[in-house]
């Protein structure tokens, strides 16, 4: 039985896509200590502030409900014109609210990118951690997660370059102690 409940979230809504790969690679990987659910973020309309509290559409409520019950999240994303994919942006703008008590609020979150170039990643892995940071996320310290040329790195939907898993492996492995961490502090 897994230990903890973890929701990862994807910066892709395309099929094949890279992020969804690494995602489902962690998910089989750590299944013996965490349930790591693949959100599908398709549904989640965009984001707009009359529809804040009570008026929320039902699929955002649950996004949220959901969102409070994990012990933490694992957010995977492509670079999209030099920052954070516009699906994942959106699903992060619901659930900061209301600022600073949201359900992100001390939330334990790891944080990945993939890319099919060489260099691409690095600006919206730091876009998310500075948008994760201003939702008060526990963002946890590791080694960043970076898996450029991901389309040689991917075989049969999967991520199979040892290096790139092992900073993966890392991640979750950091976020793991961190919930741990953050469990004990609860109740003492």
């Amino acid at each position: 039985m897994a230990q903890y409940r973890l929701i990862g979230m994807s910066g892709s809504l395309r099929s094949g896509s890279y992020s969804n790969a690494i995602l489902a690679t962690l998910r089989e990987r750590f299944a013996d200590r965490a349930a790591l659910e693949l959100y599908d973020l398709a549904p989640i309309p965009l984001y707009n502030q009359d529809y804040e509290g009570e008026k929320r559409p039902p699929v955002v409520k649950q996004m949220l409900a959901d969102i409070e019950a994990a012990d933490g999240m694992v957010f995977c994303a492509p670079e999209y014109n030099h920052s954070i994919p516009g699906v994942l942006k959106n699903a992060i703008d619901w659930a900061s609210r209301p600022a600073f008590a949201s359900v992100l609020a001390y939330k334990p979150v790891a944080v990945m990118v993939s890319s099919r170039g060489p260099l691409g990643g690095a600006r919206c892995l730091e876009h998310l951690k500075v948008a994760l940071d201003s939702c008060l996320c526990r963002v946890t310290l590791a080694r960043e997660v970076i898996i450029t040329a991901a389309e040689a790195k991917i075989k049969d939907g999967r991520l199979a370059d040892e290096t790139c898993l092992a900073f993966a492996d890392a991640a979750i492995e950091a976020l793991l102690k961190e919930i741990a961490v953050w469990r004990a502090a609860q109740t003492t």
